[in-house]
């Protein structure tokens, strides 16, 4: 019976193995395990890089995006007081002072919570309360689709093209009343019949 065993390069040989062949053998074998090893370190490594980038990214949009919701708050905050004095000026008595919050918060943690994306498009158009409502509405969904986006930040961006007396009564509702973007037009809609009608 004839022995046979395989080389270090995989040729088959009749003799029997000698310790220096078993030697060669172990010595390739520990040479690949290193350069998997430091293969598979290198990939690690970079696996980490590129997370580590991400999250930079993730950080910075979350800060522009707490930036712009900032923003938003002060001019609310400065829209409410123009309105009050507005008011003082046609009226000409000067009216009672409105207690604004420091930063009023009508739309649900969820939406609060939610980031826009620093890219996105903002509606260029405003309310001021003399237009239809239906037709606002229309014309800010036809430019939501256009600009893509989720429920919660078509609140958002709603919410910016108000003005006037819709601005202050959305300034006045209860923190965390609306839950989402059909709620916010339907109680839009009631607003401005009751408007109508007085």
């Amino acid at each position: 019976m004839r022995n046979t065993w395989q080389g270090p390069l995989g040729s088959e040989t009749n003799d029997n193995p000698t310790i220096q062949q078993l030697m060669e053998i172990v010595s390739a074998l520990q040479e690949a395990m290193t350069t998997s090893r430091v293969e598979q370190e290198r990939l690690m490594s970079e696996a980490r890089a590129e997370q580590l980038l991400k999250q930079d990214q993730l950080m910075v949009e979350i800060d522009v995006s707490q930036a712009r919701n900032e923003e938003l708050c002060k001019t609310k905050e400065e829209l409410c007081m123009s309105i009050q004095q507005l008011d003082e000026r046609s009226t000409g008595e000067r009216g009672p002072i409105v207690q604004l919050r420091a930063c009023s918060k009508p739309f649900s943690l969820e939406i609060m919570d939610d980031v826009i994306p620093a890219n996105y498009i903002t509606p260029k158009i405003t309310f001021i309360g003399v237009e239809d409502p239906e037709s606002h509405l229309t014309v800010f969904n036809a430019q939501i689709i256009i600009s893509g986006g989720i429920d919660v930040i078509h609140c958002k961006m709603f919410m910016g093209t108000l003005t006037g007396m819709t601005l202050q009564w959305f300034v006045g509702l209860p923190d965390g009343h609306i839950t989402s973007f059909d709620q916010f037009s339907e109680l839009f809609r009631e607003l401005l019949e009751k408007m109508a009608l007085n």
